[in-house]
């Protein structure tokens, strides 16, 4: 049996991620990480409850009957969460502040301190399996749950990290972890699953990025070169992006969507959303950088699984690895809106192997 912590969030997955470690005989402790603190979202409208988030956590531990801390780690989240966050979208990329509080903070400064007060590894509610090999190595497989399943989160995970996490929900279908937690009468058997960006809850993204990018106002234009209208920022779309334009269409139930952002004229570019009228925005290629893998790396042309996106069902790709330390990804179907930025998940079958990072 192992000395483990656990990441309590005050929902109901990593609740139960705790009561059945306990169950299952392993010296259980519970942190709540607190990565972000309420003031600095005002005077934003949503709502940010961490407060309430900590009182969750702290009544699920107690009635587990394990022990509970609070970790701060705000600082440590502003540095490589938040920065990351407002630079990408400065750049005019769309990043994924999920993945790299998943690798740089959970995974990473949080189960450091786990390892330095003497735990042996921690624990997530994350719905992900766990397999580990007769080489002594750990692979990460897709959670059971096909709705629920969050290996994409963990693409950029490392094999020294995934060698100490657990996951105790990846067998389990969303249904039975509620029916776990309502049998064992955890105060949040029924509390809501969060939503939106960690960090920021309910805050809409682009109110928390008004107050830390100036609007930098530019053209909007149409495929034939005419202005329609002006943009506040191009760090407030991305690629395939309808709602917010502010621009009417000549056309019946037609709609414009953004196809690219000039970073260097300032310019969003807009047009109807097909193939035809749109091709930068659908594309069967791409490249990506900054590859990681969980496990053994790939360096031959392979065919593989992706994911694009978290919601989205896994699609075949011949994989192509390139000198520079990234590869060329060629899709079997064609994809809408891959952004720079954005992460894609690599998949052998339901083995997560890794990721990389849209150029």
């Amino acid at each position: 049996m192992a000395r483990l912590l656990v990441a309590l969030s005050g929902g109901v997955d990593s609740s139960v991620a705790a009561l059945l470690l306990r169950q299952a005989g392993h010296e259980v402790h519970a942190a709540y990480m607190r990565t972000w603190m309420n003031e600095e979202l005002l005077p934003l409208p949503g709502e940010c409850p961490w407060e309430d988030d900590v009182v969750n956590a702290r009544s699920a531990a107690e009635k587990i009957g394990i022990p509970f801390r609070i970790i701060d780690l705000v600082r440590d989240y502003r540095q490589h969460v938040v920065e990351y966050l407002i630079e990408g979208y400065r750049k005019g990329m769309t990043p994924n502040p999920d993945i790299v509080c998943n690798r740089e903070m959970k995974f990473g400064i949080f189960l450091q301190r786990a390892l330095n007060d003497g735990f042996q590894g921690i624990a997530t509610g994350h719905y992900a399996r766990r397999r580990d090999n007769s080489d002594g190595s750990t692979d990460i497989l897709e959670g059971l749950d096909a709705k629920k399943d969050q290996s994409y989160f963990l693409a950029l995970l490392r094999q020294d990290q995934a060698r100490l996490a657990h996951f105790p929900l990846g067998s389990l279908q969303k249904s039975q972890v509620r029916e776990i937690a309502r049998n064992a009468d955890l105060p949040n058997a029924a509390r809501k699953d969060s939503q939106g960006i960690c960090f920021l809850g309910k805050v809409p993204i682009n109110n928390f990025l008004a107050l830390r990018i100036p609007d930098n106002p530019g053209p909007i234009v149409n495929a034939s070169g005419t202005t329609l209208g002006f943009h506040r920022g191009l760090h407030r779309y991305t690629l395939g992006q309808r709602k917010g334009l502010d621009i009417p269409s000549n056309k019946d139930n037609e709609h414009y969507v953004v196809i690219a952002k000039e970073i260097e004229t300032n310019t969003l570019r807009v047009a109807f959303d097909h193939p035809a009228d749109a091709p930068t925005l659908y594309t069967n290629n791409a490249h990506v950088h900054s590859l990681s893998w969980l496990n053994v790396p790939v360096t031959n042309t392979c065919e593989l699984d992706a994911r694009v996106r978290y919601r989205d069902p896994a699609t075949r790709i011949q994989f192509t690895p390139d000198k520079s330390g990234g590869a060329h990804v060629l899709f079997h179907e064609t994809q809408r809106g891959i952004a720079p930025g954005q992460i894609l998940a690599i998949y052998d079958g339901a083995t997560l192997l890794g990721g990389g990072v849209f150029c």
